[in-house]
């Protein structure tokens, strides 16, 4: 699996810093643009995981870029231009400490959370007698803290994001908002790919010149969880699980294998068998997400292609 992109050190013209994600790694070029570069790792339960996996950062970049363009003419975002399948370049922004988390179902972390008998997530109230992958009877809003590098997000409420000042109630009522209206885009886009769009995160941040945007991804399998729609309620009606499109399938995985991220859990060999397997997972997700086929980019020397691709990007815009 040496194809993969696990890390960059890249030095552009005018760069003034780096900042390495779980996932992601960004250039500040002179405090103007970031260039945002999706490598091939694999986080899951707040922890990356030690092998890459291919293709999984060009998956990620193009599905986030076609989602920013696909709704952009109801929540401005943060992007310019993708000079190469793994990077987006964009404004610099001054990020919220907060991720905007929106459910349409019961499923995943708050899955986990009803499950131990709680009834209130960030401070919402979740309605009695639903199962797993019920649908709420309206999507509830569960936002996180947005943790610096390598700690876990947290849970909080709106009051206590507001009652600690982390976001003014004047634009957390914008972001609410700006999440509200981008989780309908994006079920009613899902729909029609025969997909539900069940669960999913954004993030926000400020330009220079004060206009709040959407940053860093949008939709994707790291960001989202969909089921197929075919099925779904004869699913639910027999208490089966559902078919579903999202990272989930490599936290089961992980959780099989005894590993869900606490101290003192190791985790499990990943063998080049397993990560095609995710590869391959994750071709899937871009096909059926988007509904076009994936062109694998030639990732014979990865790094010197992407440089190769920004340079000339930075050079002639």
């Amino acid at each position: 699996m040496s194809s993969t992109l696990t890390t960059t050190h890249f030095h552009f013209p005018n760069q003034k810093s780096v900042y390495r994600g779980k996932v992601r790694e960004v250039y500040n070029i002179n405090d103007e643009l970031l260039v945002m570069i999706a490598t091939d790792r694999l986080s899951a339960f707040d922890v990356v995981l030690p092998k890459g996996i291919p293709y999984k950062g060009q998956i990620l970049n193009q599905i986030a870029t076609k989602f920013m363009e696909l709704t952009a003419d109801i929540v401005p975002n943060w992007l310019v231009a993708s000079p190469d399948p793994n990077v987006a370049v964009g404004h610099l922004c001054e990020p919220f400490k907060v991720e905007m988390v929106i459910r349409g179902y019961l499923s995943g972390h708050a899955a986990r959370e009803y499950a131990l008998g709680k009834r209130t997530i960030c401070g919402v109230t979740m309605q009695e007698g639903l199962k797993e992958n019920d649908k709420f009877s309206t999507p509830i809003i569960t936002p996180t803290t947005k943790a610096d590098n390598g700690s876990h997000d947290e849970d909080i409420s709106r009051e206590a994001i507001l009652a600690n000042q982390i976001v003014s109630e004047e634009e957390y009522l914008i972001l609410e908002k700006y999440t509200r209206a981008l989780y309908q885009r994006g079920t009613e886009i899902a729909a029609s790919r025969g997909l539900i769009l069940v669960d999913t995160k954004y993030e926000f941040g400020k330009t220079k010149d004060g206009q709040i945007v959407l940053i860093d991804e949008i939709h994707t399998p790291d960001s989202s969880r969909y089921f197929y729609a075919e099925g779904y309620q004869e699913r639910q009606d027999k208490g089966e699980e559902q078919k579903q499109l999202s990272k989930e399938f490599v936290r089961r995985w992980l959780i099989e294998n005894g590993f869900q991220g606490k101290k003192g859990q190791q985790i499990p060999e990943m063998t080049d068998a397993y990560i095609e397997t995710v590869s391959d997972r994750y071709i899937e997700l871009f096909v059926n997400i988007l509904g076009e086929q994936f062109v694998k980019a030639d990732i014979t020397n990865i790094n010197e292609r992407i440089e190769k691709n920004v340079l000339e990007y930075l050079k002639n815009r």
